[in-house]
């Protein structure tokens, strides 16, 4: 995959997420001007703000990412499912869910595809991105869940909720390796250009500036 010759092109890959506790309408706001200003490919917000973030972006080529089971994953798949039903009904474009960690460790991978496929059917064919967490697996667990978002029917891959670790090129590219070159696959978080440039470079099709990290992310987007 070329690197992108110029910050400018990374708008399309990138998407801006707010979903801290504390976060405000009027943070919500500020989030959503900028990713219209900038044209980026979405905004990341937690259920309760996507009826507002949606009201900002509609006219405008930018999609609202609803968080489904944030930041552990760890609830049961019933809440998970109807977690995604009320955001398809707040009009999310898609949906990012956090999979269950510990059930892919005990090796319950029907209680993961289950869950996954349940959450893919409630999303109505709104894309589904499943965070894996891949600092809190084993290269083979990450394979394990590689393989079992592909079947399930969810579209793409995203490296980390950012509470649990990072995105690396060495990372990007294993994963990429387990999904195949057409599967979407989203670093997140990225701290800086470099690291940003790197890892699309890797591999990865997307990537998720943060909102804490939001200097950095007005710089990358002139």
């Amino acid at each position: 995959m070329l690197v992108p010759p110029n910050t400018r092109d990374l708008r399309a890959l990138a998407d801006l997420a707010l979903v801290e506790p504390a976060a405000t309408r009027a943070a919500i706001e500020k989030l959503c001007l900028t990713a219209i200003e900038h044209s980026v490919h979405g905004v990341c917000v937690n259920g309760s703000n996507v009826v507002q973030a949606y009201a900002l972006v509609s006219d405008h080529n930018v999609k609202v990412i609803a968080t489904v089971g944030y930041p552990l994953g760890a609830m049961e798949g019933d809440a998970k499912r109807y977690e995604t039903e009320i955001a398809v009904d707040s009009d999310a474009h898609e949906i990012e869910v956090v999979l269950n960690v510990a059930r892919l460790k005990e090796g319950d991978h029907g209680y993961i595809l289950r869950e996954l496929r349940d959450i893919c059917e409630a999303a109505d064919e709104r894309p589904v991105n499943v965070i894996l967490e891949a600092d809190l697996l084993t290269a083979d667990e990450q394979k394990i869940a590689c393989d079992l978002i592909i079947d399930s029917g969810a579209r793409a891959v995203s490296t980390h909720t950012g509470f649990f670790g990072r995105p690396t090129a060495p990372l990007i590219r294993r994963l990429r390796g387990y999904l195949g070159t057409k599967f979407l696959l989203k670093a997140n978080p990225v701290a800086d250009l470099n690291s940003a440039l790197e890892i699309i470079e890797s591999g990865a099709n997307r990537v998720g500036l943060v909102a804490g990290a939001m200097p950095m992310a007005e710089m990358m987007m002139k």
